[in-house]
């Protein structure tokens, strides 16, 4: 019989119309997811693509019935893109599983608090903060190159810990760059390489978006079946991110981060500076 076996994506697509969710919106919310899993699984920073589709593409949805549809397709891909590194590198685990662990309880308090007070200083600081990564990475050549552990075992499980509380409690409140962050700090702060850093931080970011969603599910802040429909796209741009990472190296992941990096700043400065530009030109 006609039309009797149907794709998943289409039941998808069928489903979503009693959202109000119209075709080509999903046809940019899925290119949107693959880009962003395919950046992600690089050098973090998908969230600079997919948060601003979602927010832009359904301004009539409420924020965070977005965000929560956010993690939905965001957890997939950074779990496939792990799962990918942790085959092809050694992942440090003593200092990535006290970080992983202490990064849920970090977004879980801080998606609580940002529900308590306002984001506003933060969102000041961010492209600063992010400016200030982008200037040390690019004057640092060597950063990354090298993976030349710094800590010994007990030190890399205490201060992996502090690292993830504190970048997880940032992820849950605020969240843009959580990747990059992690990411540089396991570089600076502990004497990882790019790859293996990433390895870590894709570890990490996982508590952070599970952590989420333990937040937002609950309260029925998700639109399941298009952040399961966005999740498969975010997966395949995963997995071309994770293999096009681990074969070019660390230098290539350099040179992404910055690119990446220079992106976000300039998103988020439009973001946290232009409303008051343009009040003061007005």
């Amino acid at each position: 019989m006609a039309g009797a076996h149907k794709a998943p994506v289409f039941f998808f697509a069928e489903f979503l119309m009693f959202e109000n969710i119209e075709l080509w919106v999903l046809v940019a919310l899925c290119t949107a997811a693959f880009c962003a899993g395919l950046i992600d699984a690089m050098v973090g920073g998908g969230g600079l693509i997919q948060i601003p589709a979602l927010f832009g593409l359904m301004p009539s949805h409420g924020h965070a019935t977005l965000l929560g549809t956010n993690k939905i397709s965001s957890v997939v891909g950074t779990t496939f893109a792990a799962y990918k590194y942790a085959k092809a590198i050694q992942v440090p685990w003593n200092a990535v599983m006290p970080a992983t662990l202490m990064a849920l309880i970090g977004a879980y308090c801080g998606a609580y608090v940002v529900t308590q007070i306002s984001t506003e200083v933060l969102r000041l600081m961010l492209p600063l903060l992010l400016l200030a990564v982008a200037i040390y990475t690019f004057l640092r050549k060597d950063l990354g190159s090298v993976h030349a552990p710094k800590l010994d075992k007990n030190r890399e499980r205490f201060f992996g810990g502090c690292l993830g509380l504190s970048i997880g409690f940032y992820d849950g409140f605020f969240g843009p760059g959580t990747g990059s962050f992690l990411m540089v700090a396991f570089v600076v702060f502990f004497g990882f390489d790019f790859l293996a850093a990433t390895a870590g931080a894709k570890m990490v970011n996982i508590a952070c978006n599970l952590a989420s969603l333990a937040w937002f599910a609950p309260a029925g802040h998700v639109i399941v079946a298009l952040g399961l429909l966005m999740a498969l796209f975010n997966l395949a741009g995963a997995r071309v991110g994770a293999s096009l990472a681990i074969r070019k190296g660390a230098g290539f992941v350099r040179k992404a981060l910055l690119a990446v990096v220079f992106l976000l700043i300039l998103r988020t400065s439009y973001d946290s500076y232009w409303p008051y530009l343009k009040a003061w030109l007005a």
